[in-house]
């Protein structure tokens, strides 16, 4: 994003920032239809990712669909105006409650456990669902992340499909899409099209005679450090578009096409600015601390994650090495260890790039500091579609939730 833009929106709206690219937000989406050339594609945005209203705002208005994986962000999903028929709902270990909620709303579920679809064959006869089964692959970019494979929470095994099977009769259900997501941030494309593979293989009209989609999940990758390549998506849009050509011809009837991109979509697209506050000469270390902490961007602690970070206010200044730090009580705080930069010096605004996706949706208040504001540009116009919560109005909304839980005085 343009960085006098940046430097305009911290100076406007002050620090810690996020600052998000509408259009280039669009760009990505639109981008995926031009790389999978099937006219019965349909792309679902993991809002997990991030759950900005600007943002949902402009995908629900380009006509994009959605992965959802909480109540709150179906009922989200709802309220701003998608249609229902747009919306996929994936949730694991859900509660009784919380699916008879869900299903209140008339959303397509995805079920990914036995247990599960036991319960609807029991209670909820003949109705439409999807199936998530476990792709038997293992791939991304953190082993946290990783969302298929033996030690993986997520789907049914392929060992279990005669149970599947079994159940779907007991209930007279009617299974009208499969689905697998093999993780986030995949490292190698054939894990792609492996997934595809194994998930086609038991999707046949013996198997599952009444199939109108299948769902081969997201998990798409981005480059996050200097140098690293970027995958070659046309390349893969033409192998998925073969295999899944060839697929429908097997099975008899055309099938609509679903992918659920969350990184791929706005990871590049944020930026979290944050403000120098203090330069501190530890013996072989120069520590930068700033105005935010990890509570605000986890996932360098949580995952080891790189994020790039530009020296806003002196980007033409002599290189050298820091520890970008944050504001929390914990010695882990860092968002870059020995990152060389140019020279940073109090008061200057730093941005950390790539932090569109996994970011503020992971975000809290640890040590009660607020999160950051949000901003979205649009057409280089930049709106605040979050302001941040000052202290008091965090502390005043604490205590206006518990305030019938303080002990009175006796």
């Amino acid at each position: 994003m343009n960085q006098a833009l940046l430097l305009e929106c911290a100076a406007r709206y002050g620090t810690p920032l996020y600052v998000y690219d509408g259009d280039r937000v669009l760009e990505q989406y639109r981008s995926l239809y031009d790389f999978i050339d099937y006219d019965k594609l349909e792309i679902h945005y993991a809002m997990k990712a991030n759950f900005n209203v600007g943002i949902l705002k402009l995908l629900r208005d380009a006509g994009a669909s959605l992965d959802t994986v909480s109540p709150g962000e179906v009922l989200l999903a709802l309220k701003l105006g998608f249609d229902r028929s747009k919306i996929i709902y994936t949730a694991n270990n859900m509660t009784d409650e919380e699916f008879e909620a869900v299903l209140s709303l008339g959303v397509t579920m995805n079920i990914g456990s036995l247990s599960r679809l036991e319960k609807i064959a029991k209670r909820h006869k003949g109705m439409r669902l999807c199936l998530r089964f476990n792709p038997d692959v293992t791939d991304g970019d953190s082993a946290a992340t990783m969302t298929g494979g033996d030690l993986t929470k997520f789907g049914i095994l392929f060992d279990d499909l005669d149970k599947v099977k079994a159940l779907v009769d007991r209930g007279n259900l009617k299974v009208i899409g499969l689905h697998e997501h093999t993780g986030s941030g995949l490292q190698h494309t054939e894990s792609v099209y492996r997934s595809m593979d194994n998930l086609m293989a038991i999707a046949t009209p013996e198997n599952f005679p009444d199939l109108e989609f299948m769902d081969f999940g997201g998990g798409f990758k981005v480059p996050y450090k200097p140098g690293e390549a970027r995958v070659d998506y046309r390349q893969m849009g033409r192998e998925i578009r073969e295999k899944f050509v060839a697929f429908c011809q097997g099975y008899g009837r055309k099938l609509k096409l679903y992918f659920e991109p969350g990184k791929y979509m706005v990871a590049e697209c944020g930026s979290l600015l944050v403000t120098v506050n203090t330069i501190k000469h530890n013996r072989t270390r120069t520590i930068v601390g700033c105005n935010s902490g990890f509570p605000q961007l986890i996932r360098p602690m949580l995952y080891g994650a790189y994020h790039r970070i530009v020296n806003l206010s002196n980007p033409d200044g002599k290189e050298a090495m820091y520890d970008v730090c944050g504001n929390i009580c914990e010695t882990g705080d860092r968002f870059a260890e020995q990152r060389p930069l140019p020279e940073v010096r109090e008061s200057d605004v730093l941005s950390i790039e790539n932090a569109g996706a996994y970011c503020y949706s992971m975000g809290g208040v640890y040590n009660l500091r607020p999160m950051p504001g949000e901003v979205v540009v649009v057409k280089g116009v930049p709106a605040l579609v979050r302001p941040a919560l000052t202290n008091e109005e965090l502390v005043d909304r604490i205590l206006a939730m518990s305030d019938g839980a303080i002990p009175k005085k006796a």
